[in-house]
């Protein structure tokens, strides 16, 4: 047993990658542990015990002594991204409005190229639409018709609809989206078509209503995302009731959240109803995990950089908050859902390297967990990041996973010799500097395109590097971009996981509900009524606080997010304005316009703003926040030993040379500055610090790395 610290409370975060499960446990002094182990996709429940296990080993108590300690545990998966990606979702009838039932094969224009890299878009031969997620048979179109305003043109066909439904469920169907035209405006016809299927089907038939999971306006985007939640929920929900099961009889009693894509955790029921917002979880799980270290730091605008195994994952966090998205691409599918904006590019430690038509590329194919990289020896056999950076001495083969995987370098220089640097002419360190360039490159590349493009200056943001592999690249897409700060987080290793242990409850709303000012007024907040602004955003608050009450939020602990979406008349996208105070009469009104058109600016140019246009709000957002504890990390206390770095010869591509490097424990660190090119080893992870860097450690354990004067 451990002493009587040990008492403390405790707080989990898991995050389930492609690669490997992290876990982040926190007492409740502040004081962090954190580890991971492999991910088990076929079981992705054992992974996560196998992750607990370990941290449990560590702090001296069995699995059920620790879990028995917590009092919150939140849980960041990729169960619903692989169900997409992998087509494992659930065979799904799609009911909807007769004539409209090729909307969704249809889809938009942009369908054709969503998610594909900037590099292919110029191929027009590998353009198509994704493979449908409904087959055309599984497609159904009931007679009805309701307008723009809600009134119903035409009843609906109450037995037409029900002959529809059993051929859906005669056909294979076991869970069914009903997505009907302006059924926001009036839902009566969706609701009535959930009964029937009900009653066909049976009382527990999974059914997803589009008034309900994404009321707002769009055919196509509404559509595509009652879809995926159907096709996502059955599969996301066995999986959190076999998981929280699974913990509860290894003993956990606190409450049991599942991190969501919009920014916080919901109930495992509330995300089984709502499993589309599990479709960036794991990811989001690191942009809020930075925001809350750059709250206790004082960092107000930083780029969040999450290198795994198989991707490269970049957010923002611009002026305190996170970046937010309204509409986000997963697998060419258009989710028409606020999500924190998340930009991945197919990079990680795991990213295959060949050689093409005589060129070295770099991804965005992936090794994965299994086989994985040559070094791995679990049977891979092409060539990855990782085993370039095991040739170039940034990973210690003896050492890696804490010394409980040896890595085998001499299979990843016969791989590299073979496959890369002999078709190339190239000595085997140089085709290992040549991958790393190129990666390093990609992800540097990436990150002017969300910073330089979107008009932000990257001089002005902070990096936060986490992931398993991000630190042992952020030195050169750091520098390649010029930022002057890397700041490598003490939960990097699982980074994600310390997200969802941190991150507070959160339900969202959100209704179209159209305002316009009309062409040529210069003062079109005086068209717009306070009242009735006011009164939707009233309707839309007492549904998000409902939710947080069922949550068991105390009323004191709400606090309630407002925003818009607003454009110019006659333009197809919209803007997120903040509603930053209660709209009681015009001149608040006046305000939030001129704050749009800040907005506006700020995003697409000086003077690119044209009020005579007209205005339109187009739809009203709340997000009801449940503020849950949670400790500030604990200052760190020197460990009282000596510690005398060692050193290893390291590769360093920037200077292009090996150098002798400082090889140093992250665990044993004092308040010393050392100068790369130097290597800071954890159990879990790998800081390479480049020649022009220097590192040090913070007062809360984090590792800053700076130029050198």
């Amino acid at each position: 047993m451990t002493d009587s610290t040990a008492a403390d409370e405790l707080y989990v975060g898991v995050d389930t990658g492609g690669t490997f499960t992290d876990v982040v446990v926190m007492d409740g002094a502040g004081r962090v542990v954190t580890d991971k182990a492999p991910t088990t996709p076929q079981a992705l429940e054992e992974g996560v015990l196998a992750a607990l296990t370990l941290i449990a080993d560590e702090r001296g108590e069995t699995l059920s002594e620790m879990l028995g300690r917590v009092v919150s545990f939140g849980h960041g998966t990729t169960q619903a991204t692989n169900a997409l990606i992998e087509r494992r979702g659930t065979t799904t009838g799609l009911l909807t409005t007769r004539g409209f039932g090729d909307t969704i094969l249809v889809q938009r224009l942009m369908g054709f190229t969503a998610g594909m890299p900037n590099e292919l878009l110029g191929r027009f031969s590998q353009r198509s639409y994704p493979d449908p997620l409904v087959p055309r048979r599984l497609i159904a179109e009931v007679p009805e018709r309701v307008d723009q305003a809600g009134k119903v043109l035409l009843e609906l066909g109450e037995e037409a609809a029900r002959r529809e439904v059993r051929r859906l469920r005669d056909g294979g169907a076991e869970a069914y989206a009903v997505s009907l035209l302006w059924s926001f405006r009036n839902p009566a016809h969706e609701r009535r078509i959930a009964e029937i299927i009900r009653e066909e089907v049976g009382s527990e038939a999974y059914v997803s209503l589009s008034h309900e999971v994404n009321p707002i306006l769009g055919e196509y985007e509404r559509t595509a995302t009652t879809v995926l939640n159907s096709y996502l929920g059955p599969t996301v929900e066995r999986y959190l009731e076999r998981l929280e099961r699974t913990l509860r009889e290894a003993g956990l009693r606190g409450r049991f959240s599942v991190l969501n894509s919009i920014g916080g955790v919901m109930s495992a029921h509330d995300a089984a109803e709502r499993a589309v917002l599990l479709l960036a979880s794991g990811p989001t799980g690191g942009v809020l995990g930075s925001h809350f270290l750059a709250q206790e730091l004082g960092h107000e605008n930083v780029i969040t950089t999450d290198m795994g195994g198989t991707s490269f994952d970049v957010g923002l966090v611009v002026a305190d908050r996170p970046v937010v998205s309204q509409v986000t691409e997963v697998a060419q599918y258009h989710v028409a859902v606020p999500m924190v904006n998340i930009t991945a590019i197919g990079a990680g430690g795991g990213s295959i390297a060949e050689v093409v038509a005589g060129e070295l590329r770099v991804g965005p194919r992936s090794a994965g967990a299994f086989p994985g990289p040559v070094c791995y020896r679990r049977g891979g056999t092409q060539v990855t990041v990782t085993d370039a950076d095991v040739v170039l001495g940034v990973i210690d083969p003896e050492v890696f996973l804490g010394g409980r995987m040896n890595l085998d370098k001499a299979g990843a220089e016969e791989a590299i010799r073979t496959q890369i640097a002999e078709p190339l002419g190239l000595s085997v360190i140089e085709a290992a500097a040549g991958i790393k360039r190129i990666v390093d490159a990609r992800m540097a590349d990436t990150l002017r395109e969300l910073t330089v493009g979107h008009g932000h200056d990257p001089r002005d943001f902070v990096i936060y590097a986490y992931g398993g592999a991000g630190p042992m690249h952020c030195a050169g897409f750091g520098a390649d971009l010029g930022v002057g700060t890397i700041l490598v987080p003490a939960t990097s290793m699982a980074h994600s996981a310390y997200g969802a242990l941190a991150a507070d409850i959160l339900h969202s709303a959100e209704r179209s509900v159209s305002f316009k000012s009309s062409p040529g007024n210069t003062d079109p907040a005086s068209e717009f009524d306070p009242a009735a602004l006011r009164e939707v955003f009233a309707e839309l608050e007492a549904a998000a606080r409902e939710q947080l009450a069922r949550d068991g939020v105390k009323p004191e602990d709400v606090v309630i997010d407002r925003s818009i979406d607003m454009r110019y008349r006659m333009q197809t996208h919209e803007l997120i304005v903040p509603v930053q105070e209660e709209l009681g009469d015009r001149a608040a009104v006046s305000r939030l316009v001129a704050l749009f058109e800040e907005i506006y600016e700020d995003t697409y140019g000086h003077g690119a703003g044209f009020r005579e246009a007209g205005l339109e709000i187009t739809a009203f957002r709340v997000s009801g926040i449940g503020r849950t504890p949670k400790p500030s990390f604990a200052a760190i206390a020197p460990s009282g030993e000596s510690h005398r770095p060692s050193s290893r010869q390291v590769y360093d591509v920037v200077a292009g040379a090996w150098f002798d490097a400082v090889v140093a424990e992250w665990d044993r660190l004092g308040p010393e500055t050392i100068a790369g090119p130097a290597v800071i080893e954890h159990p879990t992870t790998t800081v390479y610090v480049a020649s022009g860097q220097q590192v040090a450690l913070d007062a809360i354990g984090n590792l800053v790395i700076t130029p050198t004067a």
